[in-house]
C-alpha cells in the first residue's frame, strides 16, 4: 500500500516539473539572441528578412469597356419545317440527311396518278373548249352565229383552262420543293410511308448566317439602333467571338417584362453555328476609366471584399487588410470604386497566405502587363 503511493507522488512531482520546464522556455525562449522568434533576426519582420514572401503591383487605372450581356438562341437565317399539303403515299425521296439543296429543288414525291389523269383530262377539256370556241368564231364571222353564243363558248374555253390550272396545281402539291437554298436536316421519311398534311416531313435551314433574338431592357433602349455592330459569344465555342449586327428592333416594348425584343444577324460562313445553340450577345455602351486591381490580389469573403495594402511602420513591412467596394470584372481585373487610391501598393497575389497585420517580404513589384501576364498563365490548362 505505501509502495503504491509513493509510485503516485513520485509520478505527480515529475508532471509538475515539466510543467514548469516548459513554461520557461515559453517566456524565454522568444528573446534568445539565438532563436528564431518575433524578435531575432531569423524572425517575421526582422533584419533577416523573415514574413511571407509576396508579390506586390501599383493600384492603377484601367480601361473598362461598359458591356450588357444578353441571352439569345440562334436559328437559321431561314428556317423551315416541309410539311405535306395533303394525305399520300411517298413514291419517291430526292434528299440525302445533311445535304445542301438550291432553292426549288424537289425533295420528295408523292404518289400522284390521279392528278397526273386530272390533268389530262382538263388539258383535253381545253382543246375541245378551244376547237368550238374557234368554230364559232368562223360562223360569227360568217353572220351565222350571234355574237352572245360567241361570249358563251369564250366562256366555257376560259372555265376549261382555269380546271387544267387547278389539276396542275393539285399534282404540283405532290412535289414537296425547297422555298430558297439550305441545308436539310435529318429525316426518318422513306418511299411508302403516309404522309398527313401539316406532319414534319424534313427541316430546311439557311445557314450562311444565323439570326439571334434576344431581350434588352428598356433603360438601354436609348443605346440601341438597326445596324449597330454588336459581339457576341457562345459555350461551345469559348475562345471565338462572333462580331453582327443588330438588324431590326420590334416595333413594341413589352409590358410585362419591360423589355424589347432585338433582333441581329451574325454571318456563318464556315456553318460552325448552328440553330438552337445558345448566344451571349455584349452590346457595348462606350468606355470609362476607373482604378483597377488585378483578381488575384482581391479576397472575398462571403458579401465582402478586401485587398491587403503594404504599409511601412516602425522599418517593418506589413500587409494591412482594407474592405473595397469591388464592380466590373474585365480582362482579369476588377474594377475598385472605393476604398484605394492611385498609387496604393499591395499585395499582388498570394492573398490567401496573409493576414492583416502580418509581418511580409516584398521580392517585386509587379506592373499590370506582368499581373496579367501571370494570370493568364496560371489559367490555361495544367497551369
Amino acid at each position: 500500500m505505501l509502495r503504491r503511493h509513493f509510485f503516485l507522488v513520485s509520478a505527480l512531482v515529475v508532471l509538475g516539473l515539466m510543467a514548469v520546464v516548459g513554461g520557461l522556455l515559453m517566456v524565454f525562449g522568444g528573446s534568445s539572441p539565438q532563436g528564431g522568434g518575433p524578435g531575432g533576426p531569423g524572425g517575421p519582420g526582422g533584419p533577416g528578412g523573415g514574413g511571407v514572401q509576396v508579390a506586390a503591383t501599383l493600384v492603377q487605372t484601367h480601361t473598362f469597356n461598359d458591356t450588357v450581356e444578353l441571352l439569345g438562341v440562334a436559328k437559321g437565317r431561314q428556317s423551315v419545317t416541309l410539311t405535306a399539303a395533303a394525305t399520300q403515299l411517298v413514291e419517291r425521296v430526292r434528299f440525302s440527311d445533311g445535304q445542301f439543296v438550291s432553292a426549288g429543288a424537289v425533295l420528295v414525291e408523292l404518289k400522284d396518278a390521279e392528278q397526273s389523269a386530272g390533268v389530262e383530262q382538263a388539258r383535253a377539256r381545253v382543246t375541245e373548249a378551244e376547237r368550238t370556241l374557234q368554230r364559232w368564231r368562223t360562223l360569227s364571222e360568217q353572220g351565222f352565229a350571234s355574237k352572245a353564243a360567241v361570249d358563251q363558248h369564250e366562256a366555257a374555253y376560259l372555265t376549261a383552262q382555269a380546271d387544267l390550272s387547278a389539276a396542275e396545281a393539285r399534282r404540283g402539291d405532290r412535289l414537296i420543293r425547297a422555298p430558297f437554298a439550305g441545308v436539310v436536316g435529318l429525316s426518318d421519311i422513306a418511299p411508302g410511308a403516309l404522309v398527313n398534311p401539316g406532319a414534319a416531313i424534313v427541316t430546311l435551314d439557311d445557314l450562311s448566317a444565323v439570326r439571334v433574338d434576344f431581350q434588352v431592357p428598356e433603360r438601354y433602349l436609348s443605346g440601341l439602333a438597326a445596324g449597330q455592330t454588336i459581339r457576341a459569344r457562345t459555350d461551345v465555342y469559348p475562345d471565338m467571338v462572333i462580331t453582327g449586327r443588330i438588324e431590326t428592333l420590334d416595333t413594341r416594348v413589352d409590358e410585362a417584362t419591360r423589355a424589347i425584343t432585338a433582333r441581329a444577324i451574325f454571318p456563318n460562313p464556315d456553318g460552325s453555328l448552328k440553330p438552337g445553340m445558345m448566344i451571349r450577345v455584349s452590346l457595348s455602351r462606350g468606355q470609362r476609366e476607373g482604378l483597377a486591381v488585378p483578381e488575384a490580389a482581391l479576397a472575398v469573403q462571403g458579401a465582402s471584399a478586401f485587398v491587403f495594402v503594404i504599409t511601412e511602420e516602425d522599418g517593418r513591412t506589413r500587409a494591412e487588410q482594407r474592405p473595397v467596394v469591388s464592380g466590373a470584372r474585365q480582362d482579369g481585373f476588377v474594377e475598385v470604386r472605393d476604398g484605394l487610391a492611385s498609387g496604393d501598393r499591395i499585395v499582388a497575389n498570394g492573398v490567401n497566405k496573409v493576414t492583416g497585420g502580418q509581418p511580409i517580404r516584398v521580392a517585386e513589384t509587379l506592373d499590370a502587363a506582368d499581373v496579367a501576364r501571370i494570370q493568364a498563365a496560371s489559367e490555361r490548362p495544367g497551369a
